[in-house]
């Protein structure tokens, strides 16, 4: 997958769309927040489902700040439940959201880029 590039699917990441000095950081979030934070990941049609505990509520606000730019195309649901209940986001959009999105938590780079 190639960045700043229209993929073959239609949809385009384009990191660069993040201040250079918040670009590294937010990868390095969002490894952390989907790798190693979630703790259940549920598989959608057109995206991935991610639970969270309450206290992961400012970085998920933070990682989704950034990752609209980067994915304008993507779709995000916040579900915060009551009485500091579990934290669920929803990342979907249209066919080949997916993909990315395995791009992405494969480690492989910044949205799965080669470059």
């Amino acid at each position: 997958m190639a960045c700043d590039n229209e993929q073959s699917s239609g949809l385009t990441c384009v990191p660069s769309a993040i201040p250079v000095a918040q670009r590294a950081q937010h990868f390095v979030l969002a490894r952390k927040l989907l790798n190693q934070q979630a703790a259940e990941r549920a598989d959608l049609a057109d995206g991935y489902g991610f639970r969270f505990e309450a206290g992961t509520l400012k970085e998920l606000m933070q990682f989704i700040d950034n990752e609209r730019k980067c994915c304008p195309f993507m779709q995000f649901e916040l579900l915060i439940s009551p009485d500091s209940g579990p934290l669920w986001l929803r990342m979907t959009g249209p066919d080949g959201t997916r993909a990315v999105l395995d791009a992405e938590l494969s480690l492989g780079g910044n949205c799965g880029c080669t470059k």
